[in-house]
């Protein structure tokens, strides 16, 4: 979960970019040079944001930390985090979005392979009628004959994921854990868990960086701006939670 407030996601591409471009086409009125300043060197680094060599490169130094193959043998638990909801209408369910449903997916495959209980983290997003907890459970259990052991369901962020789950579990005795999030969110993930006193294991998961192939990693794609952004959100997220707890 991001737990960042729109003024917080605001301050990561494409948005802070095309925010800079716009001020700096209203400054070029008034002043001309410092308009067109801006308006150049912020359009020039979201078309390098867009890019793919760009994106792979922010993506890498930001799971570069991550083990690929660590040693789960002291694990006691596996969680998962919530990640987003798709929004039903008025007729229709909510669902598991995207993001947490190939969350979904590794935690069933780290049950097969460990044998540990599972417990699901992640409350209510806005606008939604069930939590991300309750939906991941469902989907374990019933698309994926696997058991979940502990459901909790009013985490509205990374941290509070790990704060509330560490009220379920420290009475079991448990406090090493196996996370399963993507690449990009582990090193937050991570912190947060060790933060509330877990020892916590990177589940290994897909890296999304890549190596440059040719010049068409050059060439800006909206899949490489949301990399960037993914990256860039979670370093600033990363220090907002290091200088708030």
């Amino acid at each position: 979960m991001s737990g960042f407030a729109w003024y917080e996601e605001s301050l990561t591409p494409p948005a802070v970019f095309i925010a800079l471009c716009l001020v700096g086409a209203a400054l070029g009125f008034w002043r001309p040079r410092i308009g067109m300043t801006l308006a150049l060197v912020a359009s020039i680094c979201l078309y390098l944001a867009a890019t793919p060599v760009v994106a792979s490169a922010l993506l890498a130094r930001l799971e570069a930390g991550i083990l690929a193959h660590p040693d789960l043998a002291a694990a006691q638990a596996i969680v998962v985090l919530g990640g987003n909801i798709r929004r039903g209408g008025d007729d229709q369910p909510d669902t598991l979005g995207p993001l947490t449903l190939e969350r979904v997916v590794y935690a069933a495959e780290a049950y097969r392979r460990l044998q540990l209980p599972v417990l699901v983290s992640g409350g209510l997003l806005r606008g939604t009628r069930a939590s991300e907890a309750a939906l991941m459970k469902a989907a374990l259990a019933d698309d994926f004959a696997v058991p979940v052991a502990w459901s909790e369901e009013r985490s509205r962020t990374t941290f509070e994921n790990a704060l509330y789950a560490r009220a379920l579990l420290q009475p079991a005795g448990i406090d090493t854990v196996v996370l399963v999030t993507q690449a990009w969110h582990m090193p937050r993930a991570l912190w947060s868990f060790e933060r509330v006193g877990f020892r916590a294991l990177p589940f290994p998961v897909p890296r999304d960086f890549r190596q440059s192939r040719g010049i068409a990693d050059y060439l800006p794609r909206i899949g490489a701006l949301n990399a960037s952004f993914r990256a860039l959100h979670e370093w600033l997220g990363l220090a907002y939670y290091r200088l708030r707890y």
